[in-house]
């Protein structure tokens, strides 16, 4: 039967759809007003926000560099120099293709594993999108071929920029140190420092000496440059433009000439030398011997150089002057002499015995002397004179570790001395809470303070250990009678923009409170130690000044009780060390010197010559014979103040021949 036909209701269809009409239109119309409000807030309420926007893509702000200031020994003689170079850099992002980019350049450049080994490390500790070096200093063929096929390398540039020269190389590398690139711990150190913005576009910061130190004023102030550029980001035209300002002069302290008979005189013997202006704190002459090459580390030093200058056994990397700490040997006595006499332990004239062994009371215990005769008897002045390590035993053990430290801590030892160099050692001037403290995980037997302690310490033995600065500071403040000055290298900063000079300060810090007349009767002993019958007899021939001295033999390892040392059957890093301080001339100083060669046996045979040498350089220009024809700087810069005679080194360098004479240990 067929289904019935159902009628359709097309009143109610239409007023569906009419509805549905109503809908859509109104939704229309709320999506046009939407829009129409879009507009209306971006083109008039946010018009000055988008308008900037717009300009900044139509400009940007492009960093120009300052130059690094310059460094300057006393005499103008620069030391560390700019000098400008093509590089070959790459931007990983722009490029098609890292590896075919790179393969395809070392086709018109000459890529060096060295080169690569230092591009990927700059890879490792870059953004993509940072320019990355991928060879420095381009000879000119080389930079002209690359520029000619700059179409078919994108992402590659030749760029011009400054490199940092050190003329005087290994000479001054533990003064100035060297700068280096800027990797992640510089840029979070600069971020904290609020100082992000003057480093854009650099590349380089100073990493140790002098160069880190005085940063913020070799640096400079960037400056910038507004470029218009076009929707692909090429340059148009400089709008406006900042100059950066240069970084500024460092003038130093020291004398590059003194510098350089020092490291010729040590020739390839390792060890320190520190030479101090007494009457300012200007450190005229600051070597460690090895050095290194600082200009090494400027691109980056690669791996195998690295290692090689780490694992030298005669440590080139190690500042020794400033962080080498050494027994001082008997160049303590003259301070133990002046705490003796502070303390009322002794008298100018008191005569005491010197013989050739000291027994520690109550035991049978026996410290010999360096003569093994002994000395017989001697007083104070006569005791440093002989250097007589049996009368400065018995010395030590009257007055005890008590009355030696505060003494001795007057004159520095033991603490840094606050020079312009990070990383200064503090050295030990040993006392009862320094040992507590020392060996504070052991057991209390090893902690406690013996009586016994004090015996080698009298003669600069035990636990004292001090630099080769401090005790050329030390002996600064003796021969300026107590008056204390913070040795610097920096004499002036030049400021780059106005030429002024800012001068470091060289008032004295301090006066140590303690009699003139034993000031006086102290330099009288030590002027006896190059004078017959001293220990620096030998040195102290010939003396066209008044020159004071002590010299030292510490020993690095310990010789039994009864044992005769004898070097040849030792290795030679087991062999004493010669030291030898001075100054001169004794009336009105002038030069303070601390000299130690490592591992070289007695102070008067290794260390006090080179002294004399260079005091003699420095007093009066001579040159040492044996170095006429090898020093490069001697005729440059003007005359130093102090050396009068400079002019006629030449001509009087035969007259440092001196007759031969036994020295005393």
């Amino acid at each position: 039967m067929p289904r019935p036909t159902r009628l359709k209701n097309t009143r109610s269809d239409d007023e569906q759809f009419e509805l549905r009409l109503i809908v859509a239109y109104g939704f229309m119309i709320l999506m046009f007003i939407v829009l129409v409000g879009r507009f209306v807030y971006l083109q008039v309420m946010q018009h000055d926000h988008y308008m900037t926007l717009a300009q900044n893509n139509r400009i940007s702000l492009v960093p120009t560099l300052p130059n690094r200031g310059l460094i300057v020994d006393r005499n103008g003689v620069v030391l560390a120099q700019n000098y400008s170079a093509y590089t070959l850099e790459v931007t990983p992002s722009k490029t098609g293709g890292l590896d075919s980019t790179v393969e395809a350049l070392g086709k018109l450049v000459d890529i060096t594993p060295r080169d690569m080994k230092r591009f990927k490390k700059f890879l490792s500790e870059s953004r993509n999108f940072e320019p990355v070096p991928l060879k420095m200093k381009l000879t000119e063929e080389e930079a002209a071929r690359v520029a000619a096929n700059g179409w078919r390398f994108p992402g590659v540039e030749v760029k011009a920029r400054l490199f940092r020269d050190y003329p005087f190389k290994e000479m001054t590398s533990h003064v100035l140190g060297y700068i280096g690139r800027i990797n992640q711990k510089d840029q979070d150190r600069l971020d904290d420092e609020g100082k992000t913005a003057n480093y854009r576009g650099t590349d380089y910061i100073g990493k140790t000496g002098l160069e880190a130190v005085y940063e913020d004023d070799l640096h400079g102030t960037s400056g910038f440059e507004e470029v218009e550029t076009d929707a692909g980001g090429h340059a148009i035209r400089t709008l406006r433009r900042t100059p950066p300002i240069n970084g500024n002069t460092l003038k130093l302290a020291l004398d590059i000439r003194l510098q350089e008979v020092a490291d010729k005189l040590f020739g390839q013997r390792r060890g320190a030398l520190v030479a101090i202006d007494p009457q300012t704190g200007g450190v005229l002459a600051f070597l460690s011997k090895p050095g290194f090459d600082p200009s090494l580390f400027i691109d980056g030093i690669d791996s195998a150089t690295w290692k090689t200058l780490n694992e030298d056994w005669q440590k080139p990397m190690v500042n020794r002057a400033l962080r080498g700490v050494y027994p001082p040997g008997s160049t303590f006595k003259p301070f133990m002499a002046m705490a003796a006499l502070e303390t009322g332990t002794i008298g100018y004239n008191d005569v005491r015995a010197a013989p050739a062994f000291f027994t520690l009371p109550g035991s049978s215990h026996q410290f010999r002397d360096s003569n093994k005769h002994g000395n017989g008897s001697a007083n104070l002045a006569r005791a440093i004179q002989v250097s007589s390590d049996t009368f400065f035993y018995k010395l030590a053990w009257d007055m005890g570790i008590d009355k030696i430290h505060p003494v001795l801590s007057q004159f520095g030892l033991g603490s840094r001395t606050g020079i312009d160099l990070d990383g200064e050692a503090t050295g030990v001037l040993p006392s009862k809470e320094w040992k507590e403290k020392r060996f504070a995980k052991y057991k209390p037997e090893v902690r406690r303070w013996y009586p016994a302690d004090v015996v080698s310490i009298g003669i600069g033995q035990g636990f004292n250990a001090y630099t080769p600065l401090q005790m050329a500071n030390a002996v600064a403040i003796m021969a300026n009678d107590g008056n204390v000055f913070k040795p610097h290298l920096v004499q002036e900063v030049v400021d780059a923009k106005s030429g002024k000079e800012r001068r470091i300060e060289t008032q004295p810090t301090r006066q140590l409170p303690f009699k003139e007349t034993n000031f006086e009767y102290i330099k009288h002993a030590m002027e006896t130690v190059l004078k017959p019958g001293g220990t620096a007899a030998r040195i102290g021939v010939g003396l066209q000044y008044t020159m004071a001295g002590k010299t030292g033999t510490a020993q690095v390892v310990a010789i039994k009780q009864g044992a005769k040392y004898n070097s040849a059957a030792i290795s030679e890093q087991q062999r004493d060390h010669s030291w030898f301080v001075a100054f001169a001339p004794v009336e009105q100083p002038k030069i303070a010197v601390a000299v130690i060669v490592e591992n070289a046996g007695w102070g008067a045979a290794a260390a006090a010559p080179i002294a004399r040498a260079l005091t003699d350089f420095y007093m009066l220009g001579k040159v040492p014979a044996d170095l006429v024809g090898q020093l490069t700087t001697v005729k440059t810069g003007t005359a130093d103040p102090n050396a009068a005679a400079r002019a006629q080194a030449e001509r009087a360098a035969a007259e440092q021949e001196t007759p031969d004479a036994t020295p005393s240990p």
